[in-house]
C-alpha cells in the first residue's frame, strides 16, 4: 500500500521549457522574471505592494525591521507554529511575549492579546494555523489603537478569504512562504505584502542591502548614498520562473484541498472521539493542511500510520525550545490544544479513493478505540 503523505511537492513538467530559458539566458539573478511573477502577484491578490523575497523566514525579518523593532522592543506572537515565525524575533534583538490560542482552532486569542500589551510591544504576529484565518479585524482594531504594528504569517494561508478578500490585504504586513511543500513553491522563496505604500517602497530598499536598483547610476555597480542597512533577501529569475508557471495552476490545487478538508468536516461530524474545527461563514481556508482533536492522538497516530496514513502535530509548540526560554508564560489554551491536535493528509494529491479509506480508517479506530 502505497503511503497516503501530508505533504507534496506540485512541479508541473509544463516549468521545464521556461526554466531551461532562464538558466541558460546568461542572466539568472533579480531581473525581468522577478519583476513579472510581482505583476501577476499583485493582480492574483489584489495589493500592488507586493515584495518576493528568498524565505517566508526573510519576509517576517523584513516585516519586523518595517516595523521598526529592535533590541529592548517586545512583539506578541503565538508558540503554536513553526520556528520560523519566531526566530526572527530573536535575529532583531526583540522580547518574544506569548499569547494564548483559542483551545480549539490554535490560533492566536484576543483577549490574550490585550492582557500581553505593553509600553514596549513594537508589533504583533498573528499565524493562520492550517489555512484558517485569525481574527483579523479584531487583532488590527486593537493594535491600531495602541499604534502597534500588525504582522500575519500567512504561510499555510496561500489562497485564503477573510471577509471576501483574499488574505494579503488586511493587515500592516502579510508574509507568505514559497517553500517546498506549501500550495506551490519556487524551491524556497517567500512574499512580503504590505498595506502601506512608503513601507514598500522602504522594503524593495531593504532587501537588497538598501540600494537602489532602479536608480540610474553612471557606471554599472557603482551605487548612489546607501541611507541605511539591508539584507540580500531577494529572490531570482529562476526562483521567480518557477512561481510564474506554478501560479497557472494554484486554484486548481488548492480547490482540491477545499474538496478534502470539506469531505472530511461533512464525514467526521459524527464521529466518536473527534472534534473538528469550525471555519466561520466569513472565512475560506485554503486547507494546507486538516487539523482535527482526537482523544488517544498518539495511539492514532501510530495506528493510522500503520494503516498506511500518515499523521502528525505538524509543529511543535515553540516555548519548548531551550531558544526561546526567555519568554516563558503559562499557556493553558495551547497545553488543550496541543494535547489532542493532529493533522491528516489534505492535499491535492489526495483523490476521492483515498479520502474516503482515510474516513473509514478514522471511523474504524473510533470504534475500536474510542
Amino acid at each position: 500500500m502505497e503511503l497516503k503523505t501530508l505533504f507534496k511537492v506540485h512541479m508541473p513538467e509544463s516549468v521545464n521549457e521556461p526554466l531551461l530559458e532562464v538558466l541558460h539566458s546568461g542572466f539568472i539573478g533579480q531581473g525581468q522574471k522577478v519583476e513579472e511573477f510581482e505583476h501577476k502577484l499583485a493582480k492574483y491578490f489584489g495589493n500592488k505592494n507586493v515584495l518576493t523575497i528568498n524565505s517566508g523566514t526573510s519576509s517576517i525579518q523584513l516585516a519586523l525591521r518595517l516595523s521598526n523593532v529592535g533590541p529592548g522592543d517586545e512583539v506578541i506572537s503565538t508558540a503554536m507554529t513553526c520556528t520560523a515565525t519566531n526566530m526572527p524575533i530573536l535575529a532583531a534583538g526583540a522580547k518574544i511575549v506569548w499569547a494564548d490560542v483559542n483551545p480549539l482552532t490554535g490560533l492566536i486569542d484576543v483577549e490574550s492579546i490585550a492582557k500581553k500589551i505593553t509600553s514596549k510591544t513594537k508589533a504583533i504576529i498573528m499565524v493562520h494555523f492550517g489555512g484558517i484565518p485569525c481574527d483579523i479585524d479584531e487583532i488590527n482594531k486593537l493594535a491600531h489603537s495602541f499604534g502597534i504594528k500588525t504582522i500575519e504569517d500567512a504561510a499555510h494561508a496561500f489562497g485564503s478569504e477573510y471577509n471576501g478578500l483574499k488574505i494579503a490585504n488586511h493587515s500592516d504586513f502579510v508574509a507568505f512562504s514559497l517553500q517546498a511543500i506549501k500550495h506551490i513553491t519556487t524551491v524556497d522563496g517567500g512574499l512580503l505584502f504590505c498595506k502601506n505604500t512608503d513601507d514598500y517602497v522602504r522594503g524593495k530598499l531593504l532587501r537588497w542591502y538598501g540600494i537602489d536598483r532602479e536608480s540610474k547610476r553612471a557606471s554599472f555597480r557603482c551605487e548612489d548614498d546607501i541611507k541605511e542597512y539591508g539584507y540580500k533577501f531577494h529572490m531570482n529569475d529562476i526562483a521567480a520562473t518557477i512561481g510564474i508557471e506554478q501560479l497557472k495552476y494554484v486554484d486548481s490545487l488548492i480547490s482540491k484541498h477545499i474538496m478534502n478538508q470539506d469531505y472530511y468536516d461533512q464525514n467526521l461530524a459524527k464521529t466518536n472521539g473527534i472534534r473538528l474545527i469550525p471555519k466561520p461563514s466569513h472565512i475560506k481556508s485554503s486547507a494546507w493542511i486538516y487539523t482535527f482533536h482526537v482523544q488517544n492522538r498518539d495511539l492514532f497516530i501510530e495506528w493510522i500510520g500503520n494503516h498506511g496514513v500518515m499523521a502528525s502535530r505538524v509543529h511543535e509548540r515553540n516555548d519548548k525550545h531551550t531558544a526561546f526560554k526567555a519568554s516563558m508564560a503559562d499557556l493553558p489554551g495551547l497545553d488543550k490544544f496541543n494535547s489532542s491536535q493532529v493533522a491528516i493528509p489534505v492535499g491535492w494529491w489526495i483523490d476521492e479513493n483515498d479520502r474516503q479509506y482515510i474516513v473509514e480508517k478514522i471511523n474504524q479506530f473510533s470504534l475500536e478505540f474510542l
